[in-house]
């Protein structure tokens, strides 16, 4: 059968991204890109897949750089793949210990979980086919409702967040879950932006967000200590017998294909946690807030505010 979509995830090489891709690698009509950071783990995971109906490539991408992102989406247009279907918003990280300055003068965490894949998503929505979709990997750790051990996110204004470098290992989870509510405004912004659109193509693109729940045994715990290494990988995977929404990344894998791939339906602008549509935290739904994350993001992408 002849590829007739593409679909790009990042940090497809590994963990949530890597099962994601290797379910809509599935669809023989599809192409996966796992944009990633080490082109030659990429490589080596798209290898290991080559046993389903799809085709997987790999390309460059640090989100922690915007040069990187540009050079990815130029990459992208030349190489002539097949219509975008989906972009899955995916990859991320979480530094616990000394808070660290990107190339572009952003502390790293929001620099990479939030600003990357916000000028990578304005890039991509030139190449975006007819009821394309967008997903963005958050996580029940932006909400403090969830009570998941992690600090409360601590948004006060976009400048404020992307110069936070503050020390201490409690600073460097709330700017990880500051990241993960920053995902959702993001995702509803946009859904409001394409709603209000002119363009019916991009009034077509679908929007939303994904928690997958606690994970263990993936990398997002590789710059922990490690005593809370061996916690994540060891102790961590028991206790799915205890509480709710700890799922093995298989399982996170395939709900946040389907979301990405169009199986929700029509949906658009939702949250979904543990197989199902939910509330996001209260302040997840601050618009004056996500508007603030927008114009400044824009601005330091270079970016015009409207679509």
């Amino acid at each position: 059968m002849a590829l007739t979509k593409t679909y790009i995830v990042t940090g497809g090489n590994s963990g949530l991204g890597l099962e994601c891709a290797s379910v809509l690698a599935q669809d023989s009509s599809a192409l996966v890109i796992l944009a990633c950071r080490d082109v030659a783990k990429g490589k080596k995971a798209a290898h290991d897949m080559r046993g389903v109906n799809g085709k997987v490539e790999v390309l460059s991408l640090d989100l922690a750089k915007q040069a990187s992102i540009h050079a990815f989406v130029e990459a992208y247009r030349m190489s002539m793949f097949p219509p975008l279907a989906g972009l899955v918003c995916n990859a991320g990280g979480q530094n616990p210990g000394v808070p660290t300055k990107t190339a572009d003068g952003f502390e790293t965490t929001f620099a990479t979980n939030h600003l990357g894949h916000y000028l990578l998503s304005r890039l991509m929505l030139l190449d975006l086919a007819q009821d394309g979709h967008i997903t963005f990997t958050s996580s029940g750790t932006h909400d403090p409702r969830q009570k998941t051990g992690m600090p409360a996110p601590r948004y006060t204004t976009a400048e404020t967040v992307a110069h936070d470098f503050e020390a201490g290992m409690k600073a460097g989870q709330r700017r990880y879950t500051t990241s993960k509510l920053c995902n959702l405004y993001t995702t509803y912004e946009l859904a409001r932006r394409f709603a209000a659109s002119p363009d019916p193509r991009l009034q077509s693109l679908r929007v939303n967000a994904l928690d997958p729940g606690l994970m263990p045994r993936t990398g997002l715990a590789r710059s922990y200590p490690a005593p809370l290494r061996f916690v994540a990988k060891f102790v961590m995977p028991a206790l799915s017998l205890f509480i709710a929404n700890v799922h093995k990344p298989a399982t996170s894998g395939r709900r946040l294909a389907a979301l990405a791939s169009g199986n929700e339906g029509s949906t658009t602008g939702k949250y979904f946690s543990d197989g199902h549509e939910m509330k996001s935290s209260t302040e997840s739904y601050d618009e004056e807030k996500a508007l603030d994350l927008w114009n400044w993001s824009a601005e330091k992408t270079g970016l015009p505010a409207s679509l």
